[in-house]
């Protein structure tokens, strides 16, 4: 009796081995065909990101192919694969070279400029905005700011050169009507972080402002009626309602700027470089030009970039934990 009844469990258990393979398989083609109904449903869409998808492909993941040549000597006429391996000799050159410290920390400073500087003004400008009840002013106001984000930087620097020029600029006839002396703003290094971070904000403030202002828009006008009600002052109101609400994308689109670091754009900094302020002006955007492109030094060049990544990756995933730590969702 006990033998088949062992019997009968053993036959259920094959029945039911023989059955969740075939289970599995109806959910795997449930699954495709899901999956498929959506592609389906929603191809407009898929195609409207494809030219974004191949952008990324094409100039972003296929190039970090070329990584490999900052491990190697590389000679354009013998390719990748023939060009000799040196494993890191090259970041050893970056770590031991005298301008590498010198190059860091013009960086860092430009850096610490745009995140204590240029960060905080776009939020300033949408919440002053935000207080504004004339419609027809506060969207002057914001086309005003807005306009600049879609000048290039050649544009820029050349409106401050003509403002600023010691031969004729504005700025300095105005200073000598003053009574004053006139300022050489272009080629003294003092000058030369003052300008570059007016121009960042000028460049940048109002795409800012967009951005927070559309978050600000979120906010349930009922939190401010209630806080009225119990007297709460505009500063109160925006303290402990409008900036807790934008919290989140202050801190995403801080942690993108963190990424940025080393990475503050080669054409604002290059067009404003001069013999007069390289010691304050060379940053390792500067510097990967002038290696790479100018004196040919490709895997050195390589080098450097390689070395910008990496920091910027570290420092992303850093301040991306440190948002979630303090109950933030980050960016991923």
């Amino acid at each position: 009796m006990v033998k088949s009844e062992t019997v009968v469990d053993q036959n259920s258990q094959t029945e039911l081995s023989m059955k969740q393979p075939a289970v599995s398989s109806d959910l795997e083609r449930s699954f495709k065909a899901e999956i498929k109904r959506r592609i389906f449903k929603n191809k407009l869409l898929y195609l409207m990101i494809l030219p974004g998808l191949l952008y990324l492909l094409i100039y972003k993941y296929v190039p970090m192919f070329g990584l490999v040549i900052s491990f190697q000597d590389y000679k354009p006429y013998q390719g990748i694969l023939g060009s000799q391996w040196v494993g890191f000799e090259h970041f050893a050159r970056l770590f031991t070279d005298s301008d590498f410290w010198t190059i860091f920390r013009n960086t860092l400073v430009l850096f610490g400029l745009h995140i204590f500087i240029a960060f905080p003004i776009p939020i300033i400008l949408a919440l002053m905005l935000n207080e504004v009840k004339n419609l027809f002013f506060k969207r002057t106001i914001q086309s005003l700011i807005y306009i600049p984000h879609f000048m290039s930087w050649v544009i820029i620097v050349s409106i401050s050169f003509v403002l600023l020029t010691m031969d004729g600029g504005l700025i300095n006839e105005l200073l000598v009507s003053l009574g004053f002396e006139k300022v050489n703003f272009l080629m003294n290094k003092d000058w030369f972080r003052p300008v570059y971070i007016i121009q960042v904000v000028w460049q940048s403030a109002g795409w800012g402002t967009i951005i927070y202002l559309a978050a600000i828009s979120g906010v349930d006008p009922g939190l401010y009626e209630a806080a009225k009600m119990d007297g709460a002052s505009k500063l109160r109101q925006i303290w402990h309602i409008t900036l807790p609400a934008i919290r989140p994308v202050i801190i995403v689109l801080l942690i993108l700027k963190i990424g940025d670091v080393l990475e503050l754009g080669f054409e604002h900094v290059y067009l404003l470089l001069n013999a007069s302020n390289r010691s304050v002006a060379e940053i390792f955007d500067t510097y990967v030009y002038t290696t790479g492109l100018l004196q040919g030094q490709y895997s050195y060049s390589t080098a450097v970039g390689l070395f910008k990544g990496l920091v910027g990756l570290i420092l992303v995933v850093f301040a991306n934990r440190m948002a979630k730590k303090f109950g933030e969702e980050g960016i991923y």
